[in-house]
């Protein structure tokens, strides 16, 4: 039976939400026009406040899987090809569809991202399920982040929107006096629960370029010499969204909620394989805490230096509009690569959106924990 008027028609306390909803659009309609993915295109919802995050309870999906993965690595279907991407991090999937994976597909593939900090899953339909699906399969793993600062996805604030084109230079533009456009980061560490899951599906890639890093944080953690690990497994670092807000007020961007510091402990082990990783990145970590200031800048400076530089224990992932990557942010640090003429039609587009779960306080070796 087709539904009533009364059913299709909003509300008209739905209407005033509306109404009353400023949304500032950060792309170029006329340029967009033909887009398929119009849908997705940045806006920046100006009105909505969020107040600071609560802690809560979680338990990582990764505790209910089969160590052996038999679901997911064991199906003996030849279309479904698992490769490693190199021996201490990344693996690639084909032939396996993200939208319909069951839930002990997913259990399985929460311990693999762990265990091996990214994956990317190859000839995917995700991007052409709705937004409604998509939202249901992060949730699955974890409450959704809402990003403090960023430009999201109408009707989807939890989207965080990944554009650069000719028609919105902003994310190029604070990379623009540095030698490199690279920056190393785990996702809104500054949080006092962080992420654990990230999810990117890129919607429109340049002809060459714009791939994503990852480094290994495990491997880097184990690439230290015992004396070094011993003195930063019972350090803590303070991570903080202040500078990240404070860039944005000034670039005349909303912030829809204000900005929180955490003293993380530096050496965090995860809560599934038991691994120690190192849990500083130079994007969001800012001192040692009980250090003096020119201890605590060079013992973050060498940390920086061997994540952003040790090629050894990173992957180089190349997108195409059907790749979509899960990474664990506990486990890893990752860089965009803006390689890319974003002036240039054939070339410059790069859009997308990251959906983030947030995950435990982190703990690190013999319960030190994050404070703040």
């Amino acid at each position: 039976m087709a539904p009533s008027v009364a059913d299709v028609l909003p509300t008209t306390s739905e209407l005033k939400e509306k109404a009353d909803l400023k949304l500032n659009k950060a792309f170029d309609s006329v340029q967009h026009a033909a887009y398929k993915y119009a849908r997705y295109l940045p806006v920046y919802d100006e009105t909505t406040t969020f107040p600071p995050t609560e802690p809560f309870e979680f338990s990582d999906k990764g505790l209910l899987a089969d160590k052996a993965k038999p679901h997911l690595l064991g199906l003996n279907d030849p279309n479904v090809v698992v490769t490693k991407l190199t021996p201490r991090v990344g693996t690639e999937i084909s032939g396996l569809q993200l939208s319909e994976l069951t839930d002990e597909q997913k259990n399985e593939l929460a311990l693999l991202i762990a265990e091996r900090g990214v994956v990317v899953f190859r000839g995917q339909n995700f991007k052409d399920i709705g937004v409604e699906k998509q939202k249901e399969f992060g949730q699955y793993f974890g409450r959704l982040h809402v990003h403090p600062v960023g430009a999201h996805v109408e009707g989807a604030i939890e989207f965080h929107n990944i554009y650069l084109g000719p028609d919105n230079l902003y994310r190029a533009q604070r990379r623009s006096e540095k030698l490199t456009t690279t920056g190393y980061h785990s996702d809104v560490s500054y949080e006092h629960q962080p992420p654990g899951i990230t999810l990117l599906t890129l919607l429109a890639v340049p002809s060459t370029g714009g791939d994503t890093a990852w480094t290994s944080q495990v491997a880097a953690y184990e690439r230290l010499s015992e004396p070094i690990q011993t003195l930063l497994e019972g350090l803590r670092a303070e991570h903080s969204g202040f500078p990240q807000a404070e860039n944005a007020r000034r670039d005349g961007k909303f912030v829809r909620r204000e900005p929180v510091k955490s003293h993380h402990p530096i050496v965090r082990v995860h809560p599934v394989t038991g691994q120690k990783a190192l849990f500083v990145n130079p994007g969001f970590t800012k001192k040692i805490i009980g250090l003096k200031a020119e201890e605590s800048d060079a013992l973050l400076q060498l940390l920086f230096k061997h994540i952003s530089q040790s090629a050894d224990v990173q992957v180089r992932v190349k997108w195409d509009d059907q790749t979509v990557s899960l990474w664990d942010n506990r486990v890893t640090a990752h860089t965009a690569i803006s390689d890319y003429d974003v002036h240039n039609e054939e070339e410059g587009l790069r859009h997308g959106f990251r959906i983030t779960t947030l995950a435990e306080r982190p703990v690190g070796v013999n319960g030190l924990e994050t404070v703040w």
